[in-house]
């Protein structure tokens, strides 16, 4: 790493978003005194979670893992390392206030949306599962109350009809790094460009829970694709039920209806002629890609119509799904 320069960079983050902006900084050659990230247990409960310690210790930055970035003895640590810069990225915790006055020149954090729209939780995962076609990146300056400062930079992300959540965080942590590339040299000069948001024009997002991908096959096809795409890999994952027992489906395509309608009702599964199951929906069927019962492994939808989701086998019945 550089020597001391200003500005001396404390970088916090564990979401894979987080892995394109640190590993551009060691590019830039930014002086990066450390890195806080979450220890072992927390990155493994964290969907998305990016283990940044290897990187950082190829480029013997000191790093600290915690639980709660707010806690005395991690802000004590930042603290010693003198940072003029706090850096947040891919960390759901909110900064306190303690912590954000420790940094000398700003602390400084993204969110994955066109700021003020979409604050709050999940931001990519809604966008997609609202169908929208462009959602964006900012990089704002942090305050006590999430998502709500000056707007440094921002960048819009188009959303494709083949995008999901992990293609749409990857594209989130390349906007980061070119908005670093945007706003480092001017901080390099001491000059931060900063706009205040406009609070009338917010929308917040509410926060998602594992145990809220249930699919509602009564939706159409659309709807039920693009709540699949939301939330697969590395969320929890879209999931119906099959006696009972969950099914995850990672995986699935709404191109083509190769099935007359008949009179299946939705929720219903039938196979085409290459063997892939296709589930009834509101207007029509949508084709599983990549199913994994529970407690077995991620099956193609054409091995699992071999073994368990057969012809006429019904997903998310109501007396089911209720219990």
């Amino acid at each position: 790493m550089a020597g001391k320069q200003f500005p001396r960079i404390v970088f916090v983050g564990a979401h894979m978003e987080a892995e394109a902006p640190f590993e551009r900084l060691i590019e830039r050659g930014n002086d990066v005194c450390g890195l806080v990230t979450l220890d072992r247990d927390s990155l493994q409960r964290m969907s998305g979670g990016v283990d940044l310690t290897a990187l950082a210790s190829g480029e013997q930055i000191p790093v600290l893992p915690v639980r709660n970035v707010n806690d005395r003895s991690a802000v004590e640590w930042i603290r010693e390392k003198s940072p003029d810069l706090l850096l947040v990225v891919g960390w759901t915790q909110l900064v306190k206030t303690e912590l954000l006055r420790v940094p000398t020149f700003a602390c400084l954090g993204f969110h994955a949306s066109l700021l003020p729209k979409s604050r709050g939780r999940a931001p990519v995962n809604w966008a997609i599962i609202n169908g929208e076609t462009m959602t964006g990146n900012t990089m704002i300056v942090l305050e006590p109350e999430a998502d709500s400062g000056d707007i440094v930079a921002q960048r819009e992300i188009a959303i494709s009809d083949e995008d999901d959540c992990c293609t749409i965080y990857q594209k989130v942590g390349e906007t980061e790094a070119d908005m670093l590339d945007e706003v480092l040299p001017m901080i390099e000069q001491r000059i931060l460009p900063r706009r205040k948001q406009d609070d009338s024009e917010a929308t917040v997002m509410p926060k998602r829970r594992p145990e809220d991908g249930i699919i509602d096959w009564n939706r159409p096809t659309r709807a039920i694709y693009n709540w699949v795409r939301a939330l697969t890999y590395p969320y929890p994952g879209a999931f119906s039920l099959l006696d009972g027992e969950k099914i995850w489906i990672w995986k699935a395509r709404p191109d083509g209806n190769p099935l007359a309608s008949g009179n299946a009702s939705p929720g219903e599964v039938a196979l085409d002629g290459e063997g892939w199951p296709w589930v009834c929906t509101a207007d029509g069927w949508i084709r599983l890609v990549s199913v994994q019962p529970e407690g077995g492994p991620k099956l193609s939808g054409q091995a699992a119509a071999m073994t368990f989701l057969k012809s006429g086998s019904v997903l998310g019945e109501t007396e089911v799904a209720a219990r």
